[in-house]
């Protein structure tokens, strides 16, 4: 669906002929005997995180006071 696009240089205009011309093609290609055009598409999530001076700091590894497996005893498994 290209939501965002990354490239700078991208001509910002879609041009009326183009939009016809790719759906005349997609129609030709995918379309049904009763007019519908099926269409899917994926959505891909991302997140991206920098490690900045002012957010807190990780304690260190083994600091914990309860294990995961105390947790999970105490309040039971997701898993059926």
């Amino acid at each position: 669906m290209g939501e965002t696009n990354a490239l700078f240089e991208r001509n910002p205009i879609l041009k009326k002929d183009t939009a016809l011309a790719t759906a005349a093609i997609y129609q030709s290609m995918f379309g049904l005997e009763d007019g519908t055009i099926p269409a899917t598409f994926q959505v891909i999530y991302m997140t991206g995180w920098k490690e900045h001076p002012s957010q807190q700091k990780a304690k260190r590894r083994g600091s914990a006071t309860v294990s995961f497996d105390d947790l999970q005893k105490q309040f039971g498994s997701n898993q059926n």
